[in-house]
């Protein structure tokens, strides 16, 4: 059953989190429209969920291309009326570079601090709820997603 507090379309990645991100929305009452750098991207995406029952759409969108954004609005405006919500995923840390890259040095802070790696699911609900209702009052807030450290 649908959220009541979630009614309204918004824009999100169609890769990894911004996909678990897409579905629990949509899940959840919304019409998404997924986006990715990549028509493949778009494409599963929007076969997955759609094949799921689900209100969603897509397009390509590169967010560092003008034309691409206005391409993004666009469909948002045209299959939804609207943006109610708009959630920019960017898996970067540019304290460290490459993940692939990191030294060792890195790699030993990093898991004195990490008990397990997050999966993409874990970061839907909170996103959820900050699109609903629900979170009205809340502006201007940061909110790490980053699991459980003794340390914090």
């Amino acid at each position: 059953v649908p959220l009541p507090c979630l009614k309204g379309s918004g824009a999100v990645s169609a890769h990894r989190i911004g996909f678990a991100i897409a579905r629990r929305l949509a899940q959840d009452g919304a019409h998404v429209v997924v986006s990715s750098r990549k028509q493949q991207n778009v494409d599963r995406a929007v076969a997955v969920l759609q094949g799921e029952g689900l209100s969603v759409t897509g397009t390509v969108c590169h967010v560092g291309k003008a034309k691409d954004r206005e391409r993004l609005v666009a469909t948002a405006l045209e299959h939804c009326g609207g943006v109610d919500f708009l959630v920019c995923v960017a898996g970067v840390n540019p304290l460290v570079g490459s993940t692939l890259g990191a030294s060792e040095q890195v790699w030993n802070k990093l898991c004195s601090l990490l008990f397990r790696f997050g999966e993409p699911e874990e970061c839907a609900g909170i996103v959820s709820f900050l699109c609903s209702s629900d979170a009205s009052y809340i502006t201007g807030e940061n909110i790490v997603v980053a699991g459980y450290s003794p340390k914090l």
